[in-house]
């Protein structure tokens, strides 16, 4: 087995994780047992790769987009029968994959420059969950993003992608991640995060989801501004004052005051007022103005 000769590639996001204490808590976080079908993201040279094989994870799929890592891959882990490898964009694979048992749960290191969109395959969006329903997300990430995500109301990082990922999953830290933890090193701090996805059962239905998401566009392209001003237009403004009151919103905040328990209540009750039955019509169409 050899990697010699290949070097970490810009445009791939490659950093290789070597901190073997990092490392191992990526495996505990993930909890892994003999009902579990691993899915990998990058696995690069195989330092967490090695980790998982040698946890009780009935099977492990790695996805990997270099086509010169995957010759050493499967030179180092190929005779192991629990392991399998997809060359190619995780962005662009089907899952579950055909004729593999599907995953309960994922481990990654996340290229940055993906993380948003890989987020959507492995999480979903509000309105569209992820076709594939993980137990648990064990994500190397920035760490400014993981203070989005798991950002609570009132905190300068709560965004919209802090409302949407709360109420697809419970979010949390595990540990930070110097960059000398990584060989190269990036420039930036990261951070280990565990991402639950709820139960189907307990998503917000459709469409409430839709006119959440609609709402979240329209309030934060104005995060500075109250929410007086970003739903003006939408209703008489003494109809939406007595409307805002009855779903626990105070006109006066900001976006980033309003929790996900907040920007559903205030869905709820725009579309009761509009008589609104479908996510995608009038109300969506409206707050898209």
């Amino acid at each position: 087995m050899t990697f010699s000769g290949h070097r970490a590639r810009k445009r791939f996001g490659q950093h290789w994780l070597t901190d073997p204490q990092i490392l191992d808590r990526i495996v505990a976080a993930a909890d892994l047992d003999g009902a579990d079908h691993v899915l990998e993201v990058g696995p690069g040279r195989g330092a967490l790769t090695e980790r998982l094989l040698e946890s009780p994870a009935a099977s492990l799929l790695a996805v990997e987009l270099d086509r010169d890592l995957v010759v050493g891959l499967r030179q180092r882990f190929g005779d192991d029968g629990r392991f399998s490898l997809i060359e190619g964009d995780v962005l662009e694979l089907a899952l579950p994959c055909p004729e593999r048992p599907i995953p309960t749960k994922v481990v990654a290191n996340i290229p940055y420059n993906i993380t948003g969109p890989l987020l959507e395959v492995l999480v979903g969006r509000l309105g569209r969950p992820a076709p594939c329903r993980f137990e648990r997300l064990v994500l190397l990430v920035q760490q400014e993003v993981g203070q989005r995500i798991r950002a609570r109301p009132g905190s300068s990082a709560f965004s919209a992608l802090s409302v949407r990922m709360q109420l697809l999953a419970r979010c949390s830290s595990v540990c930070t991640v110097p960059p000398r933890c990584f060989s190269p090193p990036p420039k930036v701090t990261s951070e280990v995060i565990v991402i639950e996805p709820v139960a189907a059962a307990d998503l917000p239905p459709l469409d409430q989801a839709l006119a959440v998401e609609s709402l979240l566009r329209r309030c934060f392209a104005g995060r500075r501004k109250m929410l007086r001003t970003s739903l003006a237009g939408l209703l008489p403004a003494p109809e939406l004052l007595e409307l805002a009151t009855a779903a626990g919103v105070d006109l006066q905040q900001r976006p980033q005051e309003l929790g996900p328990e907040r920007w559903m209540a205030l869905a709820r009750a725009l579309m009761h007022a509009r008589g609104v039955d479908q996510g995608e019509g009038e109300l969506n169409q409206t707050l898209q103005r």
